[in-house]
């Protein structure tokens, strides 16, 4: 591939060269949602060789939110914030994506959410615009949501059943999660990707409104259970609050387990959350930048290497 030539083959401007995966490098899917999915992809582009990412289309918040009521679209928020983390950080476009418009009827708005919610209104189609931006910012990988309509993430909590995301993120005592509709068609490239992958990464991120809201459809889950890919689960740092108030990292993994949803190791920092009994194989490490609130990208990618198959 001459220098000037993007990742798909696309020109990039003059001078600039096009940023590249590990040759020979494993084949990574990672799925789940929001700010978690996107550090883990950060972490994975170090030493992957190919990348595809899973995302939630559950959510109903924000912008997203917004603009899924407006246009009944598929939420972009998630899918933005995975490609800015897979995107060429030298490109103007991939910088901006996340810049919210602070004024006027756009006022909350992200950018990168208009052009995902554009382009799919434009082309009809929700994957040849993802397509087109990743082409946009040189992403090094391929972002795919769970579903390919929007669903409706709905949590049973002591009998009493909530709907939506943003209000099942607010309730606590939640026994099981479930979308509407219950079957959801992924998009094919999403199962092809986690049968043919050499390493499937779940999570970090919230439990129910993040992790299990992508991985929980049906044909996913199959999927998740018949790769010969190792299965790895990253469990948040801290139990995200109302939705996992007090859980310990093996409530998270029996959770996962409750759902239908198959691991082989859990990676987790015990340095907020205790372990408590767990069931399955884990690796315990510092993981966590200095502040404490997020994963270290450099920390988090030595970590999954090592957990390849």
């Amino acid at each position: 591939m001459d220098e000037d030539q993007g990742v798909r083959g696309h020109r990039l401007p003059p001078g600039h060269t096009a940023v590249s995966l590990v040759v020979g490098g494993p084949k990574v899917v990672a799925l789940g949602g929001g700010h978690g999915l996107a550090a883990t992809l950060r972490a994975v582009r170090k030493y992957a060789g190919e990348i595809t990412a899973i995302v939630s289309a559950a959510d109903d918040g924000g912008s997203s939110g917004r603009l899924r009521e407006a246009m009944d679209a598929v939420p972009p928020g998630d899918l933005r914030k995975c490609l800015v983390a897979l995107a060429d950080p030298a490109l103007l476009l991939s910088s901006s994506l996340d810049y919210r418009f602070d004024a006027g009827e756009l006022e909350g708005h992200a950018l990168g959410n208009l052009l995902i919610a554009g382009l799919a209104e434009v082309s009809g189609n929700v994957l040849t615009a993802l397509a087109e931006v990743e082409r946009l910012v040189g992403a090094v990988g391929a972002v795919l949501p769970a579903t390919l309509d929007a669903v409706v993430l709905k949590a049973v909590a002591r009998d009493a059943e909530v709907g939506g995301q943003v209000a099942v993120a607010s309730t606590r005592h939640i026994g099981r999660i479930f979308l509407e509709p219950d079957d959801p068609e992924p998009p094919e490239g999403a199962v092809e990707a986690i049968r043919s992958a050499d390493q499937v990464i779940i999570g970090p991120g919230s439990l129910y409104t993040s992790v299990l809201a992508a991985v929980v459809a049906p044909r996913l889950r199959e999927a998740i259970g018949a790769t010969g890919a190792r299965r790895v689960y990253v469990c948040n740092l801290r139990a995200q609050a109302p939705e996992a108030a007090g859980y310990g990292v093996a409530d998270h993994v029996a959770a996962l387990e409750a759902h239908g949803v198959d691991i082989d190791v859990v990676l987790c920092d015990s340095s907020g959350m205790s372990l408590g009994a767990l069931s399955k194989e884990y690796v315990d490490l510092h993981l966590a930048k200095e502040n404490g609130l997020a994963h270290d990208p450099e920390k988090l990618a030595v970590a999954l290497r090592d957990l390849v198959s």
